[in-house]
């Protein structure tokens, strides 16, 4: 659906986000407004790609849930945010909940979000904290141009992963791990 005009001046629910139709856009819903994005760039692409590859290989090798990639999760109702991490893990107990259609209502077990040029560091954290307090355990935020990672726990913990440190699925996703290095080659 083409937004009309004054679509900007009422709350949209997730509902209504499906029927969005913005050609070569990125879209989000935040407290029940649109947030309309570029494509990411091909260098995010390909991290994110690479990132998913080996999670996918890790998960569906060990039959651990499911991995998805910049795929709705509605975490927020009345308003409605639903948001879309670059790559998600659903683990076992959730996995049976993803709907056919529409988006999928609860955090995944982890999200991860790759860090474009353009993105604004508190907006950033604040998808962190979005993220968090829906009840997603884990979220990777990967940075390509530092060439670094920062692991948020649920617990509040933070811990900083050089480009020669590890990934680690920890508790949420266990026995995944890999470089940094790995993810940004």
């Amino acid at each position: 659906m083409a937004m009309p005009a004054d679509s900007m001046s009422h709350l949209l629910t997730a509902e209504e986000l499906e029927q969005v139709d913005l050609p070569g856009k990125c879209t989000e819903l935040v407290r029940g407004r649109l947030l309309v994005r570029e494509p990411p760039s091909t260098r995010h692409g390909s991290v994110a790609a690479r990132l998913t590859y080996l999670l996918c290989d890790h998960v569906y090798r060990h039959h651990l849930g499911v991995v998805a990639q910049e795929s709705g999760f509605k975490i927020e109702s009345d308003p409605d945010t639903v948001r879309a991490p670059d790559v998600a893990f659903v683990g076992p107990a959730n996995a049976e909940r993803i709907p056919a259609r529409g988006y999928a209502e609860f955090a995944p077990d982890l999200a991860v979000e790759v860090i474009s040029p353009n993105d604004r560091p508190g907006e950033l954290l604040s998808k962190v904290g979005q993220w968090l307090d829906a009840g997603t355990q884990l979220v990777w935020v990967v940075d390509p141009t530092r060439e670094e990672a920062r692991m948020y726990n649920g617990d509040g913990d933070l811990t900083i992963i050089p480009p020669d440190g590890n990934l680690d699925g920890g508790v949420v996703l266990p026995g995944f791990r890999c470089t940094l290095a790995d993810v940004l080659r």
